[in-house]
């Protein structure tokens, strides 16, 4: 049998929503990206974020029902980020899918960001159970084990800041502008990634923790013994690619601390997936490829558009919860943090309280 969802993202600067069918099908998706409003700020300003997902949510709503051609009375169930992310805007767009859910008498899933990341390579590309999953995005840097619906073991994350995070910081410190990632990356194109010795924090060691604060404070020292003004020029370009050849080094070694772990695990380690933001990088994506192909696995990337946070990815993570029989309670809490290894995240979630 083929469902239909119906999915909000808010947990951050994009207001999300689209339909998808349990056959993998994206029928429609309406986005509005938050870049001007935060722009100025050098980053996201949480209030200004909320008020804005408050103000598009429901026109997007609108649009998106009336692109996919569906009414109310073709969606089987309404999934929403209900955390981790910036507070104010997981409470509107958790609040709006409890409101739909109760007026249409329809099931409400409440999903975690975090696992709509995680399995995203499902939706795009089939991916079977289990593999490898590298996280990386503005807020989240972490490397774990997808064993199935719920069943997350995190092998490493960040013991600082999030790849996203050092790319937006070291873009800030070159005057580069925010978004930082694409700006980096766009830079690193023309750049000669060996004109600056940039430190691999926590190279050698074992496990698959990250670390990129002594990577970024490098990276200021750089830009401190640049020429006043040169953010367009060869030395930036330089720069950007020695940052980003030295993120791909370490990427590279935790993933390979990771494979070798997943093996001993589950035998052998076949998909190593690479989801979030930064996941659109190109270059971190070669460079990801060609080490796991040395341990005969296969990188799966989604496309770029469902790399970045977007709603298809929550839609699809509220179908196969529904799927697996859960249904939650509306009057379930938003919250800013809920790690994907919690209890919490084991089906069911749905005991006690107010349920449609």
């Amino acid at each position: 049998m083929n469902f239909l969802a119906l999915g909000l993202e808010t947990s951050c600067d994009e207001t999300a929503v689209a339909c998808v069918d349990s056959n993998r099908r994206i029928l429609a998706q309406s986005i509005h990206s938050q870049l001007d409003e935060h722009a100025v700020y050098g980053g996201v300003v949480p209030e200004i974020a909320a008020r804005a997902h408050l103000s598009r949510l429901r026109p997007l709503i609108e649009q998106t029902l009336a692109d996919a051609a569906v009414g109310k009375d073709s969606i089987d169930m309404i999934a929403a980020t209900t955390g981790p992310g910036l507070i104010g805007g997981v409470i509107v767009g958790a609040t709006m899918a409890k409101a739909l859910a109760l007026a249409w008498n329809k099931p409400f899933i409440a999903v975690n960001h975090l696992e709509a990341h995680a399995l995203t390579a499902r939706l795009s590309d089939g991916a079977a159970f289990p593999y490898l999953l590298l996280l990386v995005s503005g807020g989240h840097c972490q490397l774990l084990a997808v064993a199935g619906i719920g069943d997350y073991r995190v092998y490493g994350s960040t013991m600082d800041d999030a790849l996203g995070e050092a790319f937006d910081k070291t873009a800030r410190v070159m005057g580069l502008g925010y978004p930082g990632g694409p700006a980096i990356e766009r830079l690193a194109r023309r750049g000669d990634s060996t004109r600056f010795a940039l430190p691999r924090p926590l190279s050698g060691r074992g496990g698959c923790d990250f670390s990129f604060a002594g990577l970024k404070t490098a990276v200021r020292q750089a830009v401190e013994r640049l020429p006043a003004g040169a953010a367009d020029d060869q030395a930036a370009a330089d720069l950007c690619a020695s940052f980003q050849a030295a993120c791909a080094d370490i990427l590279a070694e935790r993933c390979r601390n990771a494979i070798q772990r997943f093996a001993a695990e589950f035998g052998r380690c076949e998909r190593l997936i690479i989801a979030g933001g930064v996941a659109a990088n190109l270059a971190l994506r070669e460079r990801l490829r060609d080490e796991a192909a040395q341990y005969g696995a296969t990188l799966i990337a989604p496309p770029p558009a469902l790399c970045t946070d977007n709603a298809a990815m929550v839609a699809w993570a509220g179908l196969e919860r529904f799927q697996a029989g859960q249904r939650d309670r509306i009057d379930v809490s938003p919250r800013p943090r809920w790690p994907l290894d919690g209890d919490d995240m084991r089906l069911p979630r749905e005991a006690g309280g107010l349920r449609v």
